[in-house]
C-alpha cells in the first residue's frame, strides 16, 4: 500500500465476529482501480468500479496469485498469471483455469474513508465453492459425460450451480479423480492426490456419480445408449463426448523397448521422474510438453538430448523470435539439440533402450527415450455413430458445442469449433482452460441457456523457472511487434494480422498479456498503433 496507513478506526458496538478497520481514503482509489489492503493482517482486493466500491479476497484461486497486480476492467479483475476472472462486485469466477469464488467482504464509505468490514470466522477461507444443488429423486433425466477430464468436471458442477435435478454420470477409463493435468510436465514426481481437482466428498456431496477404469467402446444416438467396455449398457438424455486424447507414438520399431516413455498420467510422470536420474536421456518433440520436461530434467539426468522436426522450437505457436530464446536458454544448460531432424531407429540391448538413429545418420546414445511428437484422438468408438467428424477424426461443433446430432454435445481437446475471436473459425485447441470453458458452455445448452462459447485461448509454459504467458490465437500472423529483451528475459510479443494484434506473449510483462486477454474477449480491437506506442498505460503494467 502506498502513503501513510490510516489508524484502525473500528465501528463502535461491532458484532464480537467481525472486524472492521479502515483501509485507505475515498480520494485514494478513482473509478476503474483496484489496490490489495490490509484487514486484520489479512490481504484484501479492494476495487472501485462502476461507481461501487468492492471488496474480496486478493488470491487468486487457481495458484494463489496476487490479483492486486492482475488486471481490471470494468466489473472484472482478471489474474496476472493465468487470466481466471472474477466479478469485483460478487468475487464468482466468470473465467478459467481457476475453479472456484472469492470470498466477498462489506464496505462502507464514512466521512471520505474506506472502511472493510471482515467475518473472523471466515476470514481463512481463500476460496469459495459456488452454491450448488444435488439430485431429486423425481426428475427422470440422465446427462451422461463421457471422459474424465476438465470439460466433464466443469460441465457436472455448472449442471448442480444451475440446480439442474436429475442424474449426473462422468466415466472415464482414467483410474483416478479428474486431476490437474498442467502439472505433469512440470512437476514430475507428483503425488496423484496433491493434483485432484476435486476430493471423492464432493461428488458425493452433489451427487455427481463417478465411474472410474470405464471406456466407452460405441455409441448409438438413435437408442441414446452409450455401451462400455465392461459390457454394460447405459441410456442417457443428453451426452457429452469428452474423451480428450492420447500421445502419439513414434511409427518405428522399437517403440516397445522398456525405458521408452510418453507422458499421459501422474504414473507416466512419476516413471519419467525415476527412470531419468542420472541417466542419458533423449527427448523428441519440441512442444510445450517436451521443453517442459527439458527443463525439469535439468538438474537430474546426466545429459539431455532434444530433437526436432522443425527449425526451432515452439514455431508454428509461439514463433521464430521466442523459439530461439527458449533454445538458447535450454543449450545454455547443457541441452543438446538436432533441428530439422527425425529419428528412424530406436535400438535396444537386452529389450531396454540403447541408442537413436537419426535421419542425419546421427546416432545418440539413450538410456530413456520421452516421446512427445503431438496427439491423437480418442474418438474411435464413434466410428459408425452419426456424429460428424473431420478428416482428423476430431469432433466438429457450433457455438454451442452442439454436434450434428441433438442432445449430444462435444468439448475439450476432442473438439473443432468457432472461435468468436478468430471470426468464428474452426478451431482445434488442446488447452486446459479452453476445455473447461467448453463444459461450462455445454452445461447451459443442455439446461436450454443458449450461451454461445467466447473464451480467449489463455495458456502458459514454465522453463528454468520462469513462465511465458500466452493469449489469442495467433496462427497466421503476419510479424511479430516486440517489447522488451530476450537478453534481459523480458519480453512481450504482439502477433499481428492485418494491422491487428491476435495474440500475445510475454515473460516477465504482467499483467500484460491478461490485458490482451481481455481487450479480446470483450471484442475490441488492438490495433498496431497502440501495439508500437511506448504509451503501454492499457496494459497497467504493475
Amino acid at each position: 500500500m502506498s502513503g501513510t496507513k490510516p489508524p484502525h478506526d473500528e465501528f463502535p458496538d461491532s458484532d464480537p465476529e467481525e472486524l472492521t478497520e479502515v483501509v485507505c481514503l475515498e480520494s485514494d482509489l478513482q473509478d476503474g482501480q483496484m489496490k490489495e489492503v490490509e484487514v486484520g493482517h489479512h490481504s484484501l482486493l479492494l476495487t472501485h468500479s462502476e461507481g461501487k466500491w468492492s471488496a474480496i479476497g486478493n488470491q487468486c484461486t487457481h495458484y494463489g496469485a496476487p490479483l492486486s497486480k492482475g488486471f481490471i476492467s470494468g466489473h472484472t479483475v482478471r489474474c496476472p498469471w493465468h487470466g481466471s476472472c472474477f466479478n469485483a462486485h460478487t468475487g464468482d469466477l466468470e473465467e478459467f483455469p481457476g475453479m472456484d469464488c472469492l470470498p466477498c467482504h462489506k464496505v462502507k464509505i464514512q466521512d471520505s474513508k474506506v472502511y472493510v468490514t471482515i467475518n473472523k470466522k471466515t476470514l481463512r477461507q481463500e476460496k469459495r465453492v459456488k452454491r450448488m444443488g444435488a439430485a431429486v429423486p423425481e426428475v427422470n433425466h440422465t446427462v451422461l459425460l463421457l471422459g474424465g477430464g476438465a470439460a466433464s468436471l466443469i460441465c457436472a458442477e455448472t449442471l448442480r450451480q444451475e440446480n439442474f435435478g436429475g442424474r449426473i454420470i462422468m466415466a472415464s477409463r482414467d483410474e483416478l479423480l479428474p486431476y490437474d493435468k498442467t502439472r505433469l510436465s512440470k512437476v514430475m514426481n507428483v503425488e496423484s492426490e496433491s493434483i485432484l481437482l476435486r476430493r471423492m466428498e464432493f461428488y458425493h456431496q452433489y451427487d455427481i456419480e463417478v465411474w472410474l477404469r470405464k471406456e466407452a467402446l460405441s455409441l448409438d444416438t438413435d437408442k441414446k445408449t452409450v455401451t462400455f467396455d465392461d459390457g454394460s449398457v447405459q441410456s442417457y438424455d443428453q451426452l457429452l463426448i469428452s474423451t480428450g486424447c492420447r500421445a502419439k507414438g513414434l511409427d518405428l520399431p522399437g517403440m516397445k523397448l522398456d525405458n521408452v516413455k510418453m507422458l499421459e498420467t501422474p504414473e507416466d510422470a512419476r516413471q519419467i521422474h525415476a527412470a531419468c536420474l542420472g541417466c542419458n536421456v533423449v527427448l523428441v518433440g519440441t512442444s510445450f510438453v517436451g521443453m517442459e520436461i527439458a527443463s525439469y530434467l535439468l538438474d537430474k539426468a546426466s545429459s539431455i538430448t532434444v530433437i526436432g522436426s522443425s527449425e526451432l522450437p515452439y514455431q508454428n505457436t509461439l514463433g521464430r523470435e521466442v523459439g530461439r530464446y527458449t533454445m538458447k536458454m535450454l543449450s545454455e544448460k547443457n541441452v543438446k539439440f538436432y533441428m530439422n531432424d527425425n529419428v528412424t531407429e530406436v535400438k535396444g540391448v537386452d529389450g531396454k533402450v540403447k541408442e537413436v538413429v537419426l535421419k542425419s545418420g546421427k546416432v545418440i546414445p539413450a538410456d530413456v527415450l520421452i516421446v512427445g511428437i503431438g496427439i491423437k484422438p480418442n474418438s474411435e468408438f464413434l466410428q459408425g455413430s452419426k456424429i460428424q467428424m473431420d478428416s482428423k477424426n476430431f469432433v466438429t461443433v457450433n457455438k454451442y458445442m452442439c454436434t450434428n446430432v441433438p442432445g449430444v454435445f462435444c468439448g475439450g481437446d476432442l473438439a473443432t469449433f468457432p472461435l468468436a475471436m478468430a471470426k468464428n473459425q474452426l478451431v482445434n485447441i488442446g488447452h486446459w482452460q479452453m476445455a473447461q470453458a467448453h463444459g461450462r458452455i455445454v452445461a447451459l445448452n443442455m439446461l436450454d441457456k443458449p450461451t454461445e462459447l467466447n473464451s480467449v485461448p489463455f495458456y502458459w509454459t514454465v522453463l528454468l523457472g520462469t513462465t511465458i504467458r500466452y493469449a489469442g490465437y495467433g496462427e497466421g500472423y503476419t510479424d511479430i511487434v516486440m517489447k522488451g529483451k530476450f537478453e534481459d528475459s523480458k519480453f512481450l510479443a504482439f502477433y499481428m494480422k492485418n494491422d491487428e494484434v491476435i495474440a500475445a506473449a510475454s515473460l516477465d510483462y504482467d499483467p500484460a498479456v491478461s490485458a490482451v486477454a481481455e481487450r479480446l474477449a470483450t471484442g475490441k480491437v488492438i490495433t498496431r498503433k497502440e501495439a508500437e506506442s511506448d504509451d503501454l498505460s492499457w496494459l497497467q503494467l504493475s
